[in-house]
């Protein structure tokens, strides 16, 4: 036998039923930051060496490419900027592209730039 719910919709939005458009748009934000800004954060505090490569990969760079470039960025302490973000840093850095930068990268040319960015706390 199907279970029968209540139907309490006009009690449930009496709080909501005075608002204005643009009043409830404002509400509709707000309520959706709260439910975001804790997944924001974990992706921002939290990363491993495959989601890294991952992105490398989708950004254009080989699989080899992407192991030089996380293997360095780990050994640096930065994984927490993300692999994919210091490259682009870099190139804008030095007015290159990103993907030749990246390559040499890999190869562990560079880092020394990383390191005043990143470390020196720019980001």
């Amino acid at each position: 036998m199907p279970i029968k719910r209540a139907d309490d919709f006009d009690k449930r939005r009496e709080h909501l039923k005075n608002l204005t458009d643009e009043q409830l748009e404002m509400r509709f934000w707000e309520m959706a930051e709260k439910v975001v800004n804790p997944l924001l954060e974990l992706a921002n505090n939290n990363t491993t060496p495959a989601i890294e490569r991952s992105v490398l990969l989708r950004m254009g760079f080989s699989s080899l490419e992407a192991k030089g470039i996380v293997d360095n960025t780990i050994d640096r302490g930065l994984m927490g900027k993300g692999a994919g973000h210091i490259v682009w840093k870099i190139a804008g850095e030095l007015n290159r592209d990103y993907r030749e930068v990246g390559r040499e990268m890999s190869e562990g040319q560079h880092w020394d730039i990383a390191m005043k960015l990143f470390k020196g706390g720019a980001n």
